[in-house]
């Protein structure tokens, strides 16, 4: 029975309409596809810009930062207490998840890492969240739940200001959500900030005093402990003292291939290298013994070469 011509228009109709709903459906952010798990043990999260908004995916990190446990100098109790969690974590024991918090350079975010060289031929795997993705932590943690793994997300050098959705986002991640707690995930942060937000004088005001002496903080400052206390563990890191920052500049130095003689001779510098940055810590130590270490190097083979006919 030959087509009519309504049923041939609308024939062409329903190809066109196909071809533009798999058109825009090209344009749709698409939901996160998983990686390559056996191509790497650490991951990044990153967002892709799309015409209609972004799509999130994992990222492997093909190359890992070489720290170790050994390397990590003056920090033995936190040491022992951040590995310690990794360890009940890794073997599938109850683990809490960490805030590291405390001064600058003192070796928070190296801890970390260095538990990933130790433990990752068990099982252990990272994911490193910016703060402003943190909004894709529950994207994140549905995409891992299924894994034989047992998966970190870091979040490095965490602060928020008032109303940032990151926010709330942590929060519910950490124990706020109706649903259970992933049993493969822990949140391991760092922050120079103990509660993670600014604290303003005039939120002293709003506390509460009661006949018995006891005091009751205000609303504002309760919200910002709230989301620290949400981590099961706290470790507190100090700034270095003189003799700490040299042992951690002589362990570095041996690193770099400097001997005894020269560690000796690289003391006084090193000193004044802190002195300059106006600070003692890991990592100034290791700055300087890159710094030193090169110049030494530079200067034999300068030596070397003016002696060559």
């Amino acid at each position: 029975m030959p087509t009519t011509a309504p049923e041939a228009n609308l024939a062409e109709l329903l190809v066109r309409a196909q071809s533009l709903i798999e058109r825009v459906e090209a344009l749709l952010p698409t939901p996160p596809g998983a990686p390559e798990w056996d191509s790497a043990v650490a991951f990044r999260w990153r967002r892709r810009r799309q015409v209609f908004g972004s799509v999130g995916a994992l990222e492997p990190v093909r190359s890992l930062a070489s720290i170790g446990l050994g390397d990590l100098h003056n920090i033995d109790e936190q040491k022992f207490l951040v590995e310690r969690n990794t360890r009940q974590f890794v073997d599938s024991l109850p683990a809490n998840n960490v805030l590291l918090t405390g001064s600058r350079g003192t070796g928070k975010s190296s801890l970390i890492k260095a538990c990933l060289n130790e433990y990752h031929s068990r099982g252990l795997r990272l994911i490193e969240v910016d703060k402003d993705d943190l909004v894709d932590l529950p994207d994140i943690v549905a995409l891992v739940a299924d894994r034989p793994e047992r998966f970190v997300v870091f979040c490095d050098d965490l602060s928020f200001e008032e109303g940032e959705p990151g926010y709330k986002a942590l929060k519910t991640i950490l124990d706020g959500s109706i649903s259970a707690q992933s049993d493969n995930v822990l949140v391991y942060a760092t922050s120079n900030r103990r509660h993670l937000m600014p604290e303003y004088m005039h939120e002293n005001l709003q506390a509460r005093y009661q006949e018995d002496g006891e005091i009751h903080p205000g609303e504002t400052t309760e919200e910002k402990i709230s989301l620290s206390e949400r981590f099961g563990l706290w470790v507190a890191f100090y700034p270095f003292r003189q003799d700490d920052y040299l042992a951690v500049v002589e362990h570095w130095l041996g690193h770099f291939g400097c001997t005894p003689k020269q560690t000796a001779a690289a003391r006084g510098d090193a000193l004044r290298f802190a002195l300059e940055r106006g600070s003692r810590s890991g990592r100034v130590a290791w700055q300087f013994a890159r710094d030193w270490s090169g110049q030494q190097r530079l200067k034999r083979a300068r030596k070397s070469g003016a002696k060559r006919p």
